[in-house]
């Protein structure tokens, strides 16, 4: 069985949500898709949930987060390229999101990302296969 990943995102517009995600050359999974959530597939083993935000209240007792108020996680996708990377921040901005900051180059990875309309943080980051990552040690304060 391969280990599959759903990240359940609450969104406040659900049609609105699936066109930007469809923009960035994702798929949709009509079998879990209706007016109240659309699933969107990135790989075969990682889908994105947007649920409108009552039925996503469905399933917690917890109050939801505002994403363009507060952020609570920030999902790192992996690229195959630079380019890759490049062209999902493109076609981010084209769909109506932002980008929060420059890309950055780090010699053995690159990243950028982008904020959704509904304020989810994404990062998205190549790695140069078989480099080597030299870890600097940092003094805790």
């Amino acid at each position: 069985m391969i280990r599959q990943l759903f990240v359940n995102l609450p969104v406040a517009d659900v049609a609105r949500a699936q066109a930007f995600y469809l923009g960035l050359g994702f798929t949709l999974e009509p079998k879990f898709s209706n007016e109240a959530a659309a699933s969107i597939v990135i790989s075969d083993s990682l889908l994105v949930m947007l649920l409108g935000r009552p039925f996503f209240g469905t399933f917690t007792k917890k109050p939801i987060c505002d994403a363009r108020a507060a952020t609570e996680v920030i999902l790192c996708l992996s690229c195959d390229s630079r380019a890759e990377v490049d062209e999902l921040a493109a076609r981010a901005l084209a769909g109506g999101g932002s980008l929060p900051s420059a890309p950055q180059d780090h010699g053995f990875m690159y990243g950028h990302g982008f904020e959704d309309p509904d304020g989810h943080l994404w990062e998205l980051v190549y790695m140069v296969p078989g480099a080597e990552i030299q870890h600097q040690s940092q003094e805790l304060t």
